[in-house]
């Protein structure tokens, strides 16, 4: 049984581990899941991805409860078909989703994997950064995923749902050491039930602060139904990779510093030459370490990369190493022990 500590990060931790024993069939035990946090213990989209991870393979599971710090899962054989998760609130359909795929791409059959709940929230990866950036490079290391968006989900309503459709994969390595020359830069701003106003502000932040003319700033207002919620997105187009960046309006906070928030995130990234963002790397990682092999670069070390690798190389016969680049940036590079 692999035993984790989840005082060494967040949810992801926990999400990396369900992952993993369901791929290597390793039993898990976690301790101290999200300890360092404001409400420690299983939230609402971690007990959903716990219940949906347990329901792929069979496991059996101890702990799974609200609130929960410590959980016991051992896994059944993989099995692929058609599931529904709903999580109840506006947690991130996206982070259950990530929890599954490397699985399901392991399953004996194609798998269809519905998910209500938040699709466009903090904290969270978007379901356009998957779509635009995650998936592409997934699908070039030889994942057949499709992925739509049915309906938004902001926070706090949620109520968005989205559909996944998985053929099992082998993965081979991945090399991403450059992004290669830029083909189109935009930013978009989602408004549902606000005025248009807030998306006009968030958009002229951008053409004033990355000097995006009109034609890069595209502004899409959704059913109100679909409502409240509003997101500014920077999406880069490169020759090798596709960044995606985000901010989340809310309330008391000025459609300026939303979009700054954005842009700075670009900026740190553009800043170098290295191929991926922070959030990219971080979620690059595992499908890398399952192919068995693969290198990128990105800025710096994070929280959670850092963490991911922990994890990963618990489960896994790879070794997980980084260096600091002369010119700035890291790269990381994984390779089969």
């Amino acid at each position: 049984m692999i035993e984790l500590d989840g005082a060494i990060g967040g949810g992801q931790v926990l999400r990396s581990g369900l992952s993993l024993a369901m791929v290597t069939g390793q039993a898990l035990h976690i301790k101290n899941i999200r300890a360092k946090r404001s409400r420690p213990g299983l939230m609402r989209q971690h007990l959903t991805a716990v219940l949906a991870a347990a329901e792929v393979c069979g496991a059996k599971v101890e702990g799974a409860e609200l609130g929960s710090q410590t959980l016991r899962f051992e896994p059944g054989p993989i099995r692929g078909g058609d599931y529904r998760f709903a999580i109840g609130t506006a947690g991130s359909c996206t982070l259950v989703l990530q929890t599954l795929l490397p699985a399901l791409l392991h399953a004996p059959t194609a798998s269809r994997v519905t998910i209500c709940g938040g699709t466009h929230n903090p904290l969270a990866p978007p379901v356009d950064f998957l779509q635009q950036a995650w998936l592409p490079l997934l699908r070039r290391m030889g994942a057949r995923i499709e992925l739509s968006l049915i309906r938004y989900g902001f926070s706090p309503a949620g109520g968005g749902e989205l559909e996944a459709f998985i053929q099992p994969s082998e993965l081979k390595p991945l090399h991403l050491m450059q992004r290669g020359k830029l083909l189109a830069s935009r930013a978009i701003a989602l408004s549902a039930g606000l005025p248009a106003q807030v998306g006009e502000r968030e958009l002229k932040r951008v053409g004033q602060r990355l000097a995006f003319d009109d034609t890069q700033l595209l502004w899409t207002e959704i059913d109100p139904q679909q409502g409240p919620g509003n997101m500014l997105m920077l999406e880069y187009v490169h020759e090798q990779v596709t960044e995606v960046f985000s901010a989340f309006g809310m309330t008391e906070v000025r459609a300026e510093k939303v979009a700054d928030q954005a842009i700075d995130q670009a900026m740190e990234w553009r800043c170098t030459d290295t191929a991926v963002g922070e959030h990219l790397a971080d979620q690059l990682l595992l499908p890398m370490a399952l192919a068995g092999g693969g290198r990128f670069t990105t800025p710096h070390m994070s929280d959670h990369l850092h963490s991911n690798m922990q994890v990963i190389q618990r489960f896994l016969p790879v070794a997980i190493e980084s260096q600091v680049l002369e010119e700035g940036g890291l790269k990381v590079e994984c390779r089969a022990l």
